[in-house]
């Protein structure tokens, strides 16, 4: 039987380590990018491979997307090389950065930089993605909660993601035919190393959202590969353009 294979971006370090970790562990074979993290990339790649997956690494920046003929390029032959193939079947957005300034402070830089990122790079990737997808597969968008939960300060990358989470939906309608699904998935606070380890570093940033959780704690970057990995799976074969928010029930 021909592996099953996921590209998921923005796979060497936190959220996208673990979705690569999960994927991995139902026997998928994973393609992970990275844009400077070659090391940490590896890493993943070594640890799968170390408890019997396959995978590889792949160097993207998903914010250029005049880059992104290249790589699709660089990506048939990595798949032909690793597992004799020409096909993916799943793609799981999740390459960026966090981004936050004010409205007031908003600058045309600033605006091209993040729609870059998390918009227009996330769009073409996945035009492209789906032209190389075997049907039967799945997309899955790893979105915010604060599409829902607004915070000062992230006008444009939770703008970005909303946008995106529209997307999917419209993805989910033109390739259903095929039967590829296409969901979001909106993490709450992780504690990560996203915005520099905002969660992870602040006794008073987890001390709010322990107590403005249902759940008592703040979310951990495991406690999201699993649900990925579930929509890339037969188990979620009648879920299509939903979004799922992954918060441990924050502000219910």
């Amino acid at each position: 039987m021909q592996t099953q294979i996921a590209l998921v971006t923005g796979g060497s370090r936190g959220i996208g380590r673990d979705i690569a970790l999960s994927l991995a562990k139902r026997g998928i074979g994973v393609v992970l990018t990275y844009k400077e993290r070659a090391k940490d990339a590896a890493g993943v790649v070594a640890e799968i491979e170390a408890a019997g997956g396959a995978a590889l690494a792949l160097a993207l920046d998903v914010s250029q997307a005049a880059g992104l003929g290249a790589f699709f390029d660089r990506l048939r032959a990595a798949l032909s090389r690793r597992w004799g193939s020409a096909k993916i079947d799943y793609l799981v957005n999740n390459g960026g950065t966090g981004a936050t300034k004010s409205i007031a402070d908003l600058d045309e830089a600033a605006f091209d930089a993040v729609a870059d990122m998390h918009f227009k790079g996330v769009v073409f990737l996945t035009q492209k993605a789906l032209a190389m997808m075997n049907d039967g597969g799945a997309v899955v968008f790893i979105s915010a909660a604060s599409t829902h939960i607004y915070v000062p300060g992230f006008a444009m990358y939770s703008a970005c993601k909303a946008a995106i989470e529209a997307f999917s939906r419209y993805v989910a309608k033109e390739v259903g035919a095929r039967g590829i699904r296409s969901n979001v998935v909106a993490p709450g606070g992780i504690e990560t190393d996203f915005l520099g380890g905002l969660i992870r570093n602040s006794p008073e940033v987890q001390a709010h959202l322990r107590a403005q959780t249902a759940l008592g704690r703040v979310g951990h970057a495991d406690d999201i590969g699993s649900i990925v990995a579930f929509l890339c799976s037969p188990d979620a074969r009648w879920i299509d353009g939903q979004r799922i928010e992954a918060t441990g029930g924050y502000h219910m």
